[in-house]
């Protein structure tokens, strides 16, 4: 999906699917506070995404970036989950440098198929294997989250482990709808390769946002 970024003044106005203020459910910072900017537009159409309405950014409204930084400066977190759809779609350095000027913790989660833009205190990559993300991204993950829906990710997950930096973190997270049955092949896996930690998706089991 490429996006005419001076049609959304290179970054000063952006398409929100939603934002909200919540605990991180998954990976790392599991059970912090902070606010959650989902931005719309996303061309790796995961089968099993559970926000395909984030998709399409002509669905949704095309805010000030002013309004959205207002918003987020309000909150007593002090940080902000930036996340998709696709958010590298767009150019995130406005959106960032304003950010960083009030002092908030910035963290990224994406796929890594467009080149990075923005300041970030954290990135979390996660790759799909049907549009592998782009060199670049790989020495900047502070965390890489591979979702695993069948056997065959294990693979993808252990050829994505060898790109990222020593200090990266890997986690395995089961895919929501089969997570009975990827399950056990996680614990399985993570014993026999305890590099690696699981990730859940512990803001479905707490029934929030």
């Amino acid at each position: 999906m490429q996006i005419d970024n001076a049609l959304f003044e290179n970054g000063k106005k952006l398409p929100v699917v939603e934002e909200f203020y919540t605990l991180q459910g998954e990976g790392h910072h599991f059970g912090k506070a902070a606010y959650f900017l989902r931005i719309g537009g996303c061309d790796v159409g995961c089968s099993w995404c559970d926000t395909k309405f984030s998709w399409n950014p002509d669905l949704h409204p095309v805010v000030d970036t002013d309004t959205i930084i207002d918003h987020i400066v309000a909150c007593p977190a002090g940080a902000v989950v930036v996340t998709g759809g696709e958010p590298l779609i767009f150019d995130l350095d406005y959106l960032c440098s304003r950010l960083k000027d009030f002092g908030v913790e910035t963290f990224l989660e994406t796929s890594g198929t467009h080149p990075v833009s923005g300041q970030w205190d954290w990135i979390c990559l996660s790759p799909k294997r049907q549009l592998p993300p782009q060199a670049g991204i790989y020495p900047l993950a502070s965390e890489l989250k591979v979702i695993i829906s069948e056997s065959a990710d294990f693979e993808w997950a252990v050829e994505n482990s060898g790109l990222v930096s020593d200090t990266c973190i890997l986690y395995l997270q089961p895919e929501w709808s089969v997570y009975s049955e990827m399950m056990p092949l996680i614990v399985d896996f993570i014993k026999e390769n305890p590099s690696w930690k699981v990730s859940l998706q512990a803001h479905k089991f707490m029934r929030i946002p």
